[in-house]
């Protein structure tokens, strides 16, 4: 049976010992704010990031990891006694992570390597990893596995409002007029992870009922849905019930969204991800 190695970007927010105990190779983005560079981190290391960048006139910019990054993640799997390697990334629309790494597999050996699009990201790519993982785990073939990840990833969605408007601003996502008459009016977006790239879908007055109009979207079918925000468990812990209520047959689980992903969003953004 081929030995099949895992592979992802930390914008799928794993956890270091989720990650660990299953040999998940991480290959982390990186984040340039206030003159340092650093890798974005994982899951439980994200609050001090906020905090500082809810006080600071600075804006981060993001880079993709670059391709030696991946030639190294592919050598090392390989040189542990991997027979192939399945790598996942951030959609290739929001990040040019999957380029990276699909040229470090021609570099490598793109034969024993599969380099996919997500056309997603946090806990929506986080789904797809578990899912390869336990194709793995089973016996599947690289090429099976890959045809039930493509599959999948057309089964997922992505729902997300914010607190304010000025991180889009300051990422250059909306325009200084629209964010003052925006935060003057109490308007809240709802943005969509649509073809791999987020597009506004509506803006509605107040964050409750962005929120509400955001379940209403969700398809009934949906088997598993992520709460995911930026320092705002307590919105969290209030929605969780009220949408457990409505998808009684879906799996729950709240995720923390990093840097990389937030920078654009802000603190106290609310994002829900689902699959079915």
């Amino acid at each position: 049976m081929s030995k099949i190695k895992i592979i992802t970007d930390s914008t799928a927010y794993i956890d270091k010992d989720f990650a660990k105990k299953n040999k998940i190779e991480i290959v982390p983005l990186s984040v340039n704010f206030e003159g340092v560079i650093e890798d974005e981190g994982s899951p439980g290391e994200f609050g001090a990031f906020f905090e500082r960048l809810s006080k600071s006139k600075s804006f981060p910019t993001t880079s993709q990891p670059s391709v030696g990054a991946f030639s190294v993640a592919f050598r090392k799997a390989l040189e542990e006694g991997y027979n192939e390697i399945i790598t996942i990334t951030i959609s290739s629309k929001l990040s040019g992570t999957y380029n990276s790494a699909l040229t470090a597999s021609t570099l490598t050996d793109n034969a024993k390597i599969s380099v996919i699009d997500s056309e997603s990201s946090a806990a929506n790519l986080r789904a797809l990893v578990e899912m390869a993982l336990d194709f793995a785990n089973n016996g599947f073939s690289r090429e099976d596995i890959v045809a039930k990840i493509e599959t999948q990833k057309k089964r997922m969605g992505i729902y997300i409002t914010v607190e304010s408007l000025d991180y889009l601003r300051k990422g250059g996502r909306l325009t200084s007029t629209a964010a003052l008459l925006g935060s003057l009016l109490n308007v809240k977006p709802i943005i969509a992870l649509k073809d791999g790239k987020l597009e506004g879908i509506a803006k509605v007055r107040g964050k409750k009922k962005a929120l509400d109009k955001m379940i209403e979207a969700i398809p009934a079918e949906t088997n598993l849905i992520s709460l995911c925000h930026i320092n705002a468990l307590d919105e969290v812990n209030s929605l969780l019930p009220i949408i457990e209520a409505r998808f009684p047959m879906a799996r729950f689980t709240v995720e923390e969204l990093g840097p990389v992903v937030g920078s654009h969003l802000g603190p106290k953004t609310l994002g829900i991800c689902f699959k079915y």
